[in-house]
């Protein structure tokens, strides 16, 4: 029997793709990236948000998949500290930025689904990078996080896809890890969102109670 195909319709990446789309657009419409980069001290705002975020998160991730040859080229924490420390922030300063608080992830289906969160965002970050380099000349220093991995950041993300697909059986987890991570995100980087209602992004029951039990964790 041949391996599922991570691009097809039936795959488990189209049908996250699917379930975290409300959740992923409202991150993007509250982050409004391009005036968050406008200014080298917002840029480095939104650096030492994403620093805090990668703190909590990637050991979380790591702990329940257990597997550092696929997730170490992933983690992208020390980059946030090399951009950070470019643009002049100390290593104590770093090392007391702020931070959600610990993670705890219900399994490495919840982690993968985390993943798929932070590594998907390498795709957009390529976009944001150049942009960065057009405002403020950067083309390596203070650009470590956004380039991320450079020119392999396709063939790394179809790496990622096909370990995506090993999950498929576990893809209620996986959906309220990543509805989860999107949700910690926009909260993280952004604050709540003044008359949003509770439980507006719409789950199956078990995903929603999976996403709520991450959520409460942080």
């Amino acid at each position: 029997m041949s391996p599922p195909d991570p691009n097809g319709r039936d795959s488990l990446r189209a049908r996250l793709r699917a379930a975290t789309g409300p959740a992923h657009r409202a991150l993007e419409d509250s982050l409004d990236w391009r005036a968050r980069v406008a200014t080298l001290a917002g840029y480095r705002d939104l650096l030492a948000r994403l620093h805090g975020f990668h703190a909590a998160w990637e050991p979380a991730i790591g702990m329940e998949l257990a597997d550092e040859p696929f997730l170490g080229p992933r983690r992208r924490l020390a980059l946030l500290a090399a951009d950070l420390g470019h643009l002049g922030l100390s290593p104590t300063g770093i090392g007391a930025l702020p931070g959600p608080g610990p993670v705890r992830l219900p399994g490495a289906g919840a982690a993968m689904g985390a993943l798929y969160v932070l590594e998907g965002s390498t795709l957009g970050g390529q976009v944001i990078g150049r942009h960065i380099t057009s405002l403020h000349g950067f083309s390596g220093d203070g650009l470590g996080y956004y380039r991320a991995h450079g020119p392999r950041t396709g063939a790394m993300w179809s790496i990622f896809l096909e370990r995506l697909e090993r999950f498929s059986d576990d893809h209620t987890a996986v959906t309220a890890g990543a509805v989860a991570t999107f949700a910690a995100l926009r909260v993280w980087l952004c604050g709540p969102q003044p008359g949003e209602a509770a439980g507006s992004i719409t789950m199956p029951e078990r995903e929603t109670r999976l996403s709520e039990t991450i959520m409460r964790k942080q």
